[in-house]
């Protein structure tokens, strides 16, 4: 009687050690080549570095880098609040646009093979040579005024967000909103990645379970709710978590281009290194809060 639990548990501990044997070079280029300079950042937060001859001297000064990030820095703290509200809209509008472009593509329809691997672009034109030649390239900025010119500075965004700004409902929603749909190459961009681990998740529900729902007389909406939701809800954390830090390493990230100011062009070492432990803690906070909370709506089909 204990042969079918013997083999479970043989099962377990082999998918532990694949799994530990895939994460194995990252763990050790880790703690190779980043545990040190990640100590060093964070003594460096509490120091005032001078600079000389290839060398650096740090001496402690306490909390008075954290104090120049919070009290006379006069742009710091906007810009941080700026930008933690904008990754938490942007990463709501990427799992949820990347959710739902899973489950146009999960359909079957002629063409499938090619519309995915076009949703599949993102992931390499997210890369960092092909960021920089898109935000450097010419030819792209003169047909963005091309199709500006062409268009008269007709919006159809501007004139429904004109529209309801004047009758004062939910003036601020709206915008968010607006913002979002002006942005959506940008939200289609980020989405890439998310909309694999939402695919690979769709393709692994079995169709007994929709054609069992079907006969008992559920609707698409009700089978969305009680079968695709509930049997890739383990997949919206990992998408959360990934889209979270994807955002935070943005290149357009303001909170980043003003550390490398105070880096590179004012040469202040300790205060970048405040800033950017304050910033790493608060989205790391951010991350373990919420991935609390949705993990309590996780369900995992043991």
């Amino acid at each position: 009687m204990n042969k079918p639990k013997t083999k479970y548990v043989g099962l377990e501990k082999r998918k532990a050690i694949a799994g530990y044997l895939f994460i194995s070079p990252f763990i050790l280029g880790f703690l190779l080549f980043m545990v040190k300079p990640f100590f060093q950042s964070l003594y460096m937060s509490f120091c005032n570095v001078e600079l000389g001859a290839a060398t650096f001297k740090m001496h402690f000064t306490k909390l008075e880098n954290y104090y120049f990030c919070f009290r006379i820095d006069p742009e710091y703290t906007s810009l941080l609040g700026t930008e933690i509200t904008r990754m938490i809209i942007y990463s709501l509008a990427i799992i949820v646009f990347s959710f739902f472009i899973a489950l146009i593509l999960n359909q079957k329809f002629k063409g499938r093979a090619l519309v995915r691997a076009v949703f599949f672009l993102p992931v390499i034109l997210s890369s960092g040579v092909m960021l920089g030649l898109e935000s450097n390239n010419q030819l792209i900025a003169a047909l963005q005024q091309s199709i500006e010119d062409t268009t008269s500075g007709v919006s159809v965004t501007d004139a429904l967000q004109t529209i309801l700004r004047t009758t004062g409902v939910g003036v601020k929603a709206y915008e968010k909103v607006f913002e979002i749909i002006d942005n959506i190459y940008d939200v289609a961009l980020a989405s890439g990645i998310q909309i694999i681990i939402f695919l690979s998740g769709l393709q692994t529900i079995p169709r007994s379970m929709y054609e069992a729902a079907d006969i008992e007389g559920c609707t698409a909406w009700e089978s969305l709710w009680k079968i695709t939701f509930p049997s890739i809800s383990s997949l919206f954390l990992v998408n959360w978590i990934y889209t979270v830090i994807d955002f935070c390493m943005r290149s357009d990230n303001k909170v980043i281009d003003k550390i490398q100011v105070i880096m590179i062009d004012n040469l202040n070492y300790g205060a970048a290194s405040a800033m950017t432990w304050i910033y790493f803690l608060i989205v790391i906070a951010f991350v373990g809060i919420t991935s609390f909370f949705i993990s309590k709506g996780v369900y995992y089909n043991d």
